[in-house]
């Protein structure tokens, strides 16, 4: 039987024996991280099972015994977020400072979680019926089963983990084929914090085998997951046969609305930003909804911006675009490219495979303009280097196109009419709306989520997490 560099963490115990898989740097396809071992369905099982055993304990500890732990693993990642950051996009593919600032994001939130559990309240009331007492209490869920992406590999299992440990639930957690190595890393502090043996388990596979053992085990109370709307519905379908609990973080087709009076240059930097992280980000600006009075100006000003937006080696400190994540990625995002053009759009600037010192994914940032709102490359969540412009009248106009989407994750709009941006902050239908501000770098104490097909569930972060980790529980009392 093979052993990995690396293993999963189960019962406490670290498992390197079963699959091992490569973990291949897309900067530089010659650069192989490491091996990972990849568990099995009986593995993740087992997992369940220890979670269960461990999660009485957990639950029954004060708060302040449920933060330490926390404050433990936040400190941590922040002193050292230069080195896991460094694996981070090493492995993945953004570039090095975006890397860095992820793993410190992911330190915030678990301090931020240590401070929750401090402050879990609950209510205490008069019945209606006299002499009886009513109290409302949290109380945790038990088993969690945490499902996570590629594209941010440290600070979305931040955002499940912690809350979940918070609010004393115990951990199965799965990261993304694609990025095992910041997993590991992530859990090996974690197993090292004081937690109760078992109570935190890291399953690292493919979603046939650990996903579809965390969606049947009769033990996993809630299952939390980000990633693409397809998976998602078969998420709900599969917790709705065991009556689990869940929460689901889907796609975006987020528009960006530039109005005639908006600052050029902070409209600009807004669009420029839904290239960041490659543009694979569900809160990336892929629609562009530009008023015609300003559009000519903003297509010059965002395509000079491209020109010196430099794409290579995640890295190399000059980068601003890195690699594509993978192969099939890099694929999909080519056949939108050519389907954009089949559609009748323009290819302004990019769409490109280039060439580097090493071999990688590398794709020149896209930018179409002449397209309308039906066209698929503004329907379908690309999840790439690619935006589309799209021309407008008027406000009216920009907002109906904004709207006219099956998703709701985030929106934005550039103006200085502080009427228009009013209106726009209560009748975008997205979850998140930004004023002279792009689409994607959201806050980690205030709830995030979507409306239509890009959440599903309670939100995540800030206070509101703990409507997904807790229930209440209603008791009365006749002194």
């Amino acid at each position: 039987m093979a052993r990995a560099d690396y293993g999963n963490l189960i019962a406490g115990d670290w498992h390197t024996e079963g699959e091992a898989v490569a973990n291949v740097n897309p900067s530089d396809l010659d650069d192989t991280i490491a091996t990972y071992a990849f568990a099995s369905a009986e593995d993740t099982h087992a997992a369940v099972d220890a979670a269960k055993r461990a999660f009485p304990q957990w639950a029954g500890l004060t708060p302040e015994q449920r933060q330490a732990p926390l404050e433990f693993i936040g400190d941590e990642l922040i002193r050292r977020k230069d080195e896991i950051g460094r694996l981070l996009s090493r492995e993945e593919g953004k570039p090095l400072a975006e890397g860095v600032g992820e793993v410190a994001r992911a330190g915030q939130f678990f301090k931020f979680y240590g401070g929750e559990a401090l402050r879990l309240h609950g209510d205490f009331t008069q019945s209606v019926r006299p002499g009886v007492e009513v109290e409302v209490r949290r109380e945790p869920l038990g088993v969690v089963g945490l499902i996570t992406p590629w594209n941010f590999p440290a600070a979305i299992p931040a955002w499940k983990i912690a809350p979940a440990l918070a609010y004393g639930n115990a951990v199965v957690f799965k990261p993304a084929e694609l990025v095992p190595g910041t997993a590991w890393a992530l859990a090996e502090i974690i197993s090292r914090s004081g937690l109760p043996e078992g109570l935190f388990n890291l399953v690292m596979g493919r979603g046939k085998d650990v996903g579809e053992a965390i969606l049947s085990a009769r033990d996993v109370a809630a299952v939390s997951f980000t990633g693409s709307a397809a998976t998602g519905g078969h998420i709900a379908r599969r917790c709705a046969e065991t009556m689990k609990k869940v929460q689901l973080e889907m796609g975006g087709k987020n528009p960006l609305v530039v109005l005639d009076d908006a600052d050029l240059e902070t409209a600009a930097a807004a669009a420029l930003n839904g290239y960041s992280g490659t543009g694979q980000k569900c809160t990336a600006s892929s629609r562009l909804v530009v008023q015609e009075g300003i559009h000519d100006r903003f297509v010059d000003a965002l395509s000079d911006k491209l020109a010196g937006y430099t794409v290579g080696h995640a890295l190399d400190p000059e980068t601003k675009c890195g690699p594509v994540v993978d192969e099939t990625q890099l694929q999909q995002d080519l056949d939108y490219i050519a389907l954009g053009q089949q559609e009748g759009a323009e290819l302004v600037t990019g769409g490109q495979l280039l060439n580097r010192a090493t071999r990688g994914h590398y794709l020149a940032p896209a930018l179409f303009t002449g397209t309308r709102n039906d066209m698929r490359i503004n329907r379908e969540e690309i999840f790439g280097p690619v935006c589309a412009v799209i021309r407008v009248k008027d406000y009216a106009e920009a907002l109906a196109v904004a709207n006219d989407t099956e998703y709701g994750l985030t929106s934005a709009i550039c103006t200085d009419s502080l009427k228009r941006a009013s209106h726009f902050k209560a009748n975008s239908r997205s979850g998140i709306v930004t004023v002279n501000l792009p689409t994607g770098g959201m806050d980690y104490h205030v709830p995030f989520g979507g409306m239509k097909a890009s959440s599903y569930g309670p939100r995540e972060q800030g206070q509101y997490a703990r409507d997904f980790y807790t229930t209440t529980k209603t008791a009365y009392t006749k002194p």
